[in-house]
């Protein structure tokens, strides 16, 4: 029988020490970032600085960007959740210091960006906690976040993406439709952004 044995929690200040002293390589990969994340769950109260709510949608929060990668934290609300998105081609890590989350994966069929058309189906979920980050699949990166409404709580999700980018393809799968939206943060470096809530 195995013992778990909960880690101590660093501040998000050591984390990002941590991640700034990853070679470039790591952001080529899921593993070495991913396992970064799960030895190193960040303490709440760290996060503070970074933390907005709103009742009608979740928040990005800017934590850390360099030319490799960014450090956002999401907010969310009891049973807020994102849409069904890609990430560019680019790595994404996860982890939830706060809360559990569902993050469910699709596989494309096909998309069509310019005719707006697409076919999508549901692959898997994963269960994300502190205890277990998880990276995207590169292979089958469409997927969305939901903080189940039966959870009950507040969630904080952190989430590294390799080599920023400021638009994504967001899909309905069950109206088969596709595009491109911007992307935008609600803080930065803890400080509101004008012209967001």
């Amino acid at each position: 029988m195995t013992e778990h044995v909960a880690l101590t929690r660093v501040s998000i200040d050591e984390l990002v020490r941590q991640l700034r002293a990853l070679p470039v390589s790591a952001f080529d990969s899921t593993e070495k970032v991913r396992s970064l994340l799960a030895r190193m769950p960040v303490d709440e109260s760290s996060l503070a600085p970074y933390l907005t709510w709103h009742g009608q949608h979740y928040t990005r929060n800017l934590i850390d960007k360099t030319e490799l990668y960014e450090l956002i934290a999401i907010c969310w609300e009891v049973g807020q959740g994102s849409s069904v998105h890609n990430h560019r081609d680019q790595n994404c890590w996860m982890a939830a210091p706060v809360g559990r989350l569902m993050v469910e994966n699709f596989h494309v069929g096909f998309q069509d960006i310019e005719a707006g058309t697409c076919q999508l189906q549901a692959s898997n979920t994963v269960e994300l906690t502190a205890d277990n980050p998880c990276a995207v699949d590169p292979r089958e990166p469409v997927h969305r976040v939901i903080n189940p409404r039966e959870a009950n709580k507040r969630a904080v999700t952190l989430h590294v993406y390799s080599r920023p980018f400021d638009t994504c393809v967001v899909y309905s799968p069950d109206q088969g439709t596709c595009g491109d939206i911007r992307l935008h943060y609600n803080t930065v470096f803890g400080k509101p952004v004008a012209g967001t809530p």
